[in-house]
């Protein structure tokens, strides 16, 4: 925890610079969000150290289950459902803190404030401690793919045979389907990336972004600490199948 520090009767706080910072000077919004991040760390220290702690108990060890006695499994079992609920429970009121803060922050500057998809890194205020926000999507494309295909097979069609031959590869293996019958997207999003001056090649563009479609969206939080500023981050992980 980033205690202040009692200097001739004034309160000061180190930064992410290693600088002391009169308390009283500290945007009240840094403060709180050192304060949010403090306290969610603490509580996802305690949660890594219950979750390692049952990793490594013998009692617990699965790599002779079929000799564990039906007494023995049942409690593993218990002691596994408890903690995959404090997992479940952690995150939801992590999730719940960061989002009020987010608003919070929204509604004093009328703007929202996360990145692009949402992503976000919250980092107490001396710069040792971080939480992590990234959303991962999963996504597909609708009809407007095809129409995107009918436009770039025109502009194929009346370039020459030998004229750019690399972005020819490209449109082949984009629009080559595997066995499940997708296209593929690596390659699909390079052609987004191609500056084409063609006014076919710009209207299949567009067609192939607005074929975009988000199917899921999945939010993830990470937590990251280090002993000083000149160390690396280290993961503090809540996750049973990864400590």
């Amino acid at each position: 925890m980033n205690k202040p520090i009692e200097l001739k009767e004034t309160y000061y706080r180190k930064d992410a610079k290693g600088a002391l910072v009169a308390v009283d000077m500290i945007c009240p919004a840094d403060l709180l969000e050192d304060e949010m991040v403090h306290k969610i760390m603490s509580f996802a220290k305690d949660l890594s150290a219950q979750i390692s702690h049952f990793k490594n108990d013998p009692f617990t060890d699965l790599s002779d289950v079929d000799h564990l006695d039906d007494e023995t499994v049942r409690k593993i079992l218990t002691l596994g459902t408890e903690l995959s609920s404090k997992i479940a429970h952690f995150n939801c009121h992590t999730i719940g803190d960061l989002s009020d803060f987010d608003a919070m922050l929204a509604q004093k500057h009328s703007a929202w404030w996360r990145g692009k998809k949402g992503n976000c890194t919250y980092t107490s205020f001396d710069g040792l401690q971080r939480i992590k926000v990234q959303v991962q999507e999963s996504f597909d494309f609708g009809p407007q793919l095809q129409i995107a295909k009918s436009l770039l097979d025109e502009c194929l069609n009346e370039w020459s045979a030998d004229a750019r031959p690399e972005i020819r590869a490209i449109i082949t293996r984009a629009f080559n389907t595997d066995k499940e019958g997708k296209v593929n997207r690596g390659e699909i999003f390079m052609l987004l990336r191609l500056d084409i001056d063609d006014p076919r090649w710009n209207e299949a563009m567009r067609a192939i972004r607005e074929a975009i479609r988000v199917t899921t969206s999945k939010e993830y939080v990470r937590f990251y600490e280090r002993d000083t500023l000149e160390h690396p981050w280290r993961p503090v992980i809540i996750d049973v199948a990864k400590t």
